[in-house]
């Protein structure tokens, strides 16, 4: 293996304020309460910065400014609304490195997914839904569809300048205005994007961020005032969410928990797959609401592949979240690390095979190493349950019959992976599946052309494509 020097992103690029208040119509305003809490990098527990606690009256500060911004932006032509988006969309590819690093120092991710992955696709979501705003009568959904309103949206900490563009580009293109919660523990690149909101002129009220925690996200989703309600996050919050809206007005989407399977028949380009395998579940340490978590591999290549993968995964780097050269970042908090070693101290106990690589651990900061199980059994919690960190189950399977069952046995539906040379067994698969996302020969691809969604405990709605317009129109 090479030995490479180490080639850290400089810090020089990015200025954080030592506190930050809430964005409200267009100005930066103290919240009404003293709630303050503090974002850490995971990488180091360094403080970054102090984030305001939005209070009940604040979220409804915030919705007001929303609801009279939305008489003037849904009024706006949309090839109006498309200059304001498109405007977006280029400072976000001119300021890409600063919020690169930013986004990487919040969130502990390896800078070279922030700058290569992230931020292209935030940028192309602007982009992609700038070219949508004069044109959605030609959408599919009649004639004059008109936008629902105000939108409340909560975003995760796992992807959040990218779940923030998944999220408001399409509902301003279609003429909503915004509220969004962003994580408590990954709130910097949503308070640059206030920032990148007055930068483009954007007029006030059109977006606006509020931070905080749980009670903060409840009080802007139970808001009467709130038309629409997007959550992406966990599927036990989600659950909270389908409850506090039941037999109101309000549109909701929810893209919730995954346990995908990815699924390797004996034909597969095995080098292939193993690539794909170290992408489907240890790209941004697992994080990853559609993650292969499960790898299923047919029993005849099994012990090849699992050989192949584990000297692999033994050139994988962890460490430093700004080194260039880092494959594995930190886990974001010490919360989610307790879960992981939780989850993955059961697995063991239940009698699976854990192993590693030879992986030296920083000494501060929330890690942990890039692990696989095998001898896994389907009811293990680690098949059963989302870990949302860098594990990987490995199960194995005789026909494609078995594949489908073992696949399909989980209360999730997000997403699935397919390898075979095929094309016949891929779509024998693909039709079985029962996941919003099935890719083939590959995973964790992205486009802001195509939607995303689940099934069952994943969640319900669509976001990506023309069909994530339909979230925020009124059809």
């Amino acid at each position: 293996m090479f030995e490479y020097a180490p080639a850290p992103e400089s810090r020089d690029i990015i200025d954080i304020k030592p506190s930050y208040g809430l964005f409200i119509n267009g100005e930066w305003v103290e919240p009404l309460g003293e709630g303050r809490e503090k974002t850490v990098n995971p990488a180091s527990e360094e403080v970054l910065a102090e984030i305001a606690v939005a209070s009940e009256a604040d979220v409804d500060r915030a919705v007001q400014a929303a609801r009279k911004a939305f008489t003037v932006w849904s009024a706006m032509p949309g090839s109006e609304r498309a200059k304001y988006i498109f405007r977006i969309a280029r400072i976000i590819q001119e300021r890409a490195r600063e919020l690169a690093v930013l986004e990487s120092l919040d969130n502990g991710k390896p800078i070279r997914e922030s700058r290569d992955v992230d931020l292209p696709l935030v940028a192309a979501h602007f982009f992609y839904y700038a070219g949508w705003a004069d044109k959605l009568s030609h959408a599919g959904f009649g004639p004059s569809p008109r936008p629902l309103g105000v939108a409340g949206q909560v975003i995760p900490w796992n992807f959040p300048l990218l779940m923030l563009a998944w999220k408001i580009a399409p509902a301003l293109a279609c003429g909503n205005t915004v509220v969004l919660k962003p994580a408590e523990t990954t709130p910097l690149t949503a308070l640059a994007f206030a920032e990148i909101c007055r930068q483009a002129d954007l007029p006030p009220g059109v977006v606006n961020i509020v931070t905080g925690a749980g009670e903060t996200g409840g009080a802007l989703v139970r808001h009467p005032d709130v038309d629409k309600v997007a959550f992406t996050g966990s599927t036990e919050v989600g659950r909270q969410i389908a409850r506090s809206v039941a037999g109101s007005r309000k549109k909701v989407t929810l893209e919730l928990g995954g346990k995908a399977a990815n699924i390797v028949f004996e034909d597969a380009a095995l080098d292939q797959a193993v690539e794909g395998i170290v992408n489907g579940i240890f790209f941004n340490q697992g994080h990853v609401c559609c993650a292969g978590s499960r790898l299923l591999v047919q029993e005849s290549v099994a012990g090849e592949l699992l050989e192949a993968l584990k000297r692999r995964l033994s050139t994988l780097r962890l460490g430093d979240p700004l080194d260039k050269n880092t494959d594995i970042g930190a886990i974001n908090s010490a919360a989610q690390l307790a879960r992981i070693r939780e989850l993955s101290d059961a697995g063991e106990a239940e009698g699976a095979e854990r192993w590693s690589p030879a992986c030296p651990i920083p000494d501060k900061g929330f890690w942990f190493p890039p692990t696989i199980f095998t001898g896994v059994a389907q009811s293990h919690r680690i098949a059963r349950e989302e870990i949302f960190g860098p594990v990987l189950s490995v199960l194995t399977f005789r026909t494609p019959a078995e594949a489908v069952e073992k696949a399909n046995n989980t209360p999730y539906g997000l997403s699935a992976g397919v390898w075979t040379e095929k094309g016949s067994l891929m779509l024998w698969m693909a039709s079985r599946l029962r996941a919003g996302v099935v890719w083939s020969n590959t995973f964790n691809k992205f486009d802001p052309t195509s939607p995303f969604g689940g099934y069952k405990e994943s969640g319900y709605g669509r976001e990506g494509g023309r069909q994530g317009l339909e979230a925020y129109l009124d059809v």
